[in-house]
């Protein structure tokens, strides 16, 4: 069992020698699923990131992510970044400019960038589809691999790139590389909770593996809680509920008492 949580420096001296595991996790009941799983790396929203959490999920190395679009200048990004690690997180994940993640790493932030398929930026490539499927295309992904690099980024994300195109460029950057889709030739391997458990109602993507059907859960769960507050009104109705059980009473003579202080009705 882990006894405290890795560092970047940890995590690059571990680069090529195993594959780490990542996980998003929105809620504090998938932390501490995943910190007991021993889960070594997790992505999370920043509002998540309290002493709850590190209660849930000490050792688990912690990207919080500074969602592109929420944020405009680098002070931006540099204010939200410094709050998220007091906060207990321990690098950045950050798809914005060059520049802003040159500011961060000059201030000593570790940052993950990302390449391949970027949501935020993916009609530039054509959509939610895959890329560098093409000696063009997966140049350009290289290009932005080692941009990153020089940059000062100590991992990216790569998601949704041929397999040997994102081994070949594991191989050539420092950085450390997180597998979203793009094979086992990376440094690690990333899925979504959501998708992991099958809580996930609209579209599965094609890299994600589905462990169990939480969704089948939920519905069976609602179910539940239809027919349990049928049973209620329906006690109400009839009487059967509050029973004697469920009230408080009062010693009859007090009762007395107490009806003879009421004015006539």
């Amino acid at each position: 069992m882990k006894s405290q949580r890795p560092t970047v420096a940890d995590l690059l001296a571990m680069k090529s020698r195993r594959q780490l595991t990542m996980l998003r996790v929105e809620t504090l009941e998938e932390a501490e699923a995943a910190e007991r799983a021993r889960v070594d790396l997790l992505s999370v929203p920043p509002a998540l990131l309290t002493p709850e959490f590190r209660d849930a999920a000490p050792t688990a190395f912690t990207f919080p992510g500074l969602e592109y679009g929420q944020f405009v200048t680098a002070e931006d990004y540099l204010r939200a970044a410094f709050q998220a690690l007091r906060a207990g997180g321990d690098a950045v994940y950050c798809a914005a400019s060059l520049d802003t993640i040159r500011r961060m790493r000059d201030e000593g932030i570790p940052v993950c960038g990302h390449v391949g398929l970027i949501p935020s930026r993916a009609t530039w490539t054509g959509g939610f589809k895959a890329v560098g499927k093409t000696a063009q295309s997966a140049l350009h992904i290289w290009q932005q691999t080692k941009a990153l690099e020089q940059a000062g980024a100590f991992a990216a994300e790569i998601e949704v790139v041929p397999v040997d195109v994102a081994a070949a460029i594991s191989e050539r950057t420092s950085m450390f590389m997180i597998s979203m889709g793009a094979g086992a030739g990376c440094d690690a391997q990333y899925l979504f909770a959501a998708d992991v458990l099958g809580s996930n109602r609209g579209h599965y993507p094609r890299h994600a593996k589905v462990y169990r059907n939480f969704t089948a859960e939920y519905d069976r769960l609602q179910q539940e809680r239809v027919a349990a507050f049928s049973e209620f009104v329906a006690d109400v109705h009839a009487r059967n509920y509050p029973g004697p059980e469920h009230v408080v009473g009062i010693p009859p003579d007090e009762l007395d008492r107490f009806l003879k202080e009421l004015p006539g009705v």
